[in-house]
This record gives C-alpha cells, sequence and structure tokens, in this order.
C-alpha cells in the first residue's frame, strides 16, 4: 500500500485522471449530437462563409452568445459560418470564452441568430 502513495505513482495517477476526464468529456459530447467537428461525426459541419466587408463601421448593431456544444476551435468556425451566412452579419466565434460576438448592418432577431447556431448543431446557452 506505501508503494502507491509514493510521488511517483500519485503523479502518474494524477495523469491518467486527467486524461480519463477528457476522454469522458468528448465521450459525452458525441452522444449528445455535439462531437468534434474535426472528425465529421456531427454531420453539422457549415459551409465557409466569407465576409467581404470588415469595416466595423458599417456595422451599427451587436450582440453577443454563449455557446455550447463546441469543443475545438474547428466548432467555434463552424459556428461562425453560420451566423456570417445571414445576410448583413458579421460574426467572429472564439472557442476559449465560448462567445459568438454578432456585429449587423440592420437589426437581426436574436431567435434567428440561435436558429443559425442550432442549425450548425450548437446552442446558445442564457448568460
Amino acid at each position: 500500500m506505501s508503494d502507491l502513495l509514493n510521488p511517483a505513482n500519485l503523479i502518474v495517477l494524477a495523469v491518467i485522471a486527467v486524461g480519463m476526464l477528457f476522454g469522458l468529456r468528448r465521450i459525452a459530447a458525441s452522444t449528445h449530437g455535439k462531437s468534434c467537428c474535426s472528425d465529421g461525426a456531427s454531420g453539422k459541419k457549415a459551409k465557409k462563409v466569407v465576409v467581404a466587408d470588415t469595416d466595423p463601421s458599417h456595422y451599427p448593431y451587436s450582440d453577443e452568445l454563449l455557446i455550447g456544444g463546441m469543443s475545438c476551435d474547428g466548432c467555434a468556425r463552424n459556428v461562425a459560418n453560420a451566423l456570417n451566412a445571414l445576410d448583413g452579419v458579421w460574426a467572429t466565434v472564439t472557442y476559449a470564452d465560448h462567445t459568438a460576438r454578432v456585429r449587423s448592418k440592420r437589426p437581426v432577431d436574436r431567435d434567428t441568430l440561435e436558429t443559425a447556431v442550432r442549425g450548425a448543431g450548437y446552442y446558445v446557452m442564457k448568460m
């Protein structure tokens, strides 16, 4: 029993536990239709959209969304593509803080934004 408590074994056990936690998180996400977009399992990859007009002064309206279900930067790109497909919208999405910053040339109903996010396979959380 004392061999189990030696510092080297504790470090190995901690690394294994952390690895299992991340593995379980990925499995849980994939079983809820939110698998990482890079493996193609979700089937919800949004078509790449390039915003031609990136002059912030042309976008007088803005909104911020907290996005759920993202597990990598590729997921953030999928959400951005889904939002940028909306007419007059320029969105940037950051995986690190799960935030979509949406600019628009005219008012866009929040339900429209949420529908676009859901269509990409993700969801909007309440802030």
